[in-house]
């Protein structure tokens, strides 16, 4: 196969060879720069997402600690007889994060405060998220995770970040089923929920965003990227490609002329250019060579007439 395309090419005139080298160099081009440029608008893509996620991150822990130290001071004495889920600042954040999801810009996106043993069960992790839980526990100075996951629905973007029990008046509801309110137990059972300790690592903020979004970003990036990148790279090729054609092939051409001019006895005949470059020295020796030919072919021409005078026929 290499050999063909050798000799292929090697019956090729120069600027057909020059023509399939600039190609060449245009579509390895494109092909490298578009991998390259692939990789990097999808992981600013990834970036882009996640800086809005974290400023919801911000937004959600704004609202559990409002929760926390506002709404439920005023609700102390109605919360020793009655469990409100409403004072819980994971389920605020979560029905606030519903309220928000009505709007279309983040229609897409979910939360969930994903537990490891909550109390209530739709916190509860599914096997992907106990391993971000378990990451965070193992590694207490890992703050975020970020990647993919496949769902039957397609791939989703993640973006994690630990929860840990920080306030000691989490246990009250958490650490044993008989210092929790009734109210609590009638709703959530004792099943679940408790043994919690303090600077314990029970769960992890996600919020998801389909993976198709994140793409998308990224596909519309890297089209307008490569658009320009494929119009530069086609406007060098050929601005390049008529640069040769000028100043290289052109003049190689009329210098071929030339000489095959010049092969058939035409001395008139000139290696006309003007230029200072490899191309105007081959001239140059052209021309040269065209001048001691012509003092030869005179020499020669002199001597056969001498040869013909009549005082040299003895």
């Amino acid at each position: 196969m290499l050999e063909q395309f050798k000799l292929i090419l090697s019956n090729l005139k120069l600027g057909k060879k020059f023509t399939i080298l600039l190609l060449l160099v245009f579509l390895g081009g494109i092909a490298v720069s578009g991998a390259v440029f692939a990789a990097i608008l999808n992981y600013t893509a990834q970036n882009q997402i996640t800086s809005e996620a974290l400023i919801l991150f911000k937004t959600i822990n704004s609202i559990r600690d409002y929760t926390d130290t506002q709404v439920n001071p005023e609700l102390a004495e109605r919360l020793e007889t009655e469990f409100l889920p409403q004072s819980v600042p994971a389920y605020s954040a979560r029905e606030v994060f519903e309220k928000l999801r009505t709007d279309e810009d983040f229609s897409e996106y979910f939360y969930k405060e994903a537990t490891l043993n909550p109390s209530n069960l739709r916190d509860k992790t599914d096997r992907f998220e106990t391993e971000i839980v378990e990451r965070f526990r193992e590694n207490q100075n890992l703050k975020e995770l970020r990647g993919f996951r496949s769902v039957p629905s397609g791939e989703l973007f993640y973006i994690a970040r630990p929860i840990p029990i920080t306030k000691a008046s989490c246990l009250e509801c958490h650490s044993t089923p008989d210092r929790a309110p009734k109210s609590m137990i009638e709703r959530y059972g004792t099943a679940n929920g408790f043994g919690w300790k303090l600077n314990e690592i029970i769960g992890a903020q996600v919020i998801y965003v389909p993976a198709s979004q994140v793409f998308q970003i990224a596909r519309q990036s890297f089209i307008l990227v490569m658009g320009i990148v494929v119009v530069i790279f086609a406007a060098a090729i050929f601005l390049v490609n008529l640069w040769l054609k000028r100043y290289v092939v052109r003049p190689l051409n009329r210098m071929t002329q030339v000489a095959e001019a010049v092969s058939t006895g035409d001395m008139e005949a000139e290696f006309e250019q003007k230029s200072n470059d490899e191309v105007g020295s081959l001239a140059q020796a052209f021309t040269r060579m065209k001048t001691s030919l012509t003092i030869a072919l005179k020499r020669l021409e002199q001597y056969r007439l001498e040869r013909l005078r009549p005082d040299n026929s003895q």
